[in-house]
């Protein structure tokens, strides 16, 4: 079992920058690649950025940085020159193969105003 808390989000200005965390806990050993998605008002679930277990990121979208730190078991997403469509709830994703499991968090809300 994995737990993903994220946290950051909040009301910004536009063209500001976030960064949010998500921490995994639990059984984090197993995790493989791990990522955010964002949903905002009235879409469909995105992925935005992911980095996979050696570290390699993919599917990030301008704008948007993903690391990763093992050791703190934390993966963080940065967000520079935020605009008014980032305002988004954004989910943690954790994958973990061995079971053939998804891992969501509850989400953190990012707020953009004009």
């Amino acid at each position: 079992q994995v737990q993903l808390v994220e946290s950051g989000g909040g009301l910004v200005q536009a063209g500001g920058s976030l960064r949010l965390s998500c921490v995994a806990s639990g059984s984090t050993s197993g995790i493989s690649d791990i990522g955010w998605y964002r949903q905002q008002p009235g879409k469909e679930r995105e992925l935005v950025a992911a980095v996979s277990g050696r570290g390699t990121p993919y599917g990030v979208k301008d704008r948007f940085t993903i690391s990763r730190d093992n050791a703190k078991n934390t993966v963080y997403l940065q967000i520079n020159s935020l605009k008014p469509e980032d305002t988004a709830v954004y989910y943690c994703n954790a994958r973990v193969a061995s079971i053939n499991r998804v891992f969501w968090g509850q989400g953190t809300q990012v707020t953009v105003s004009s």
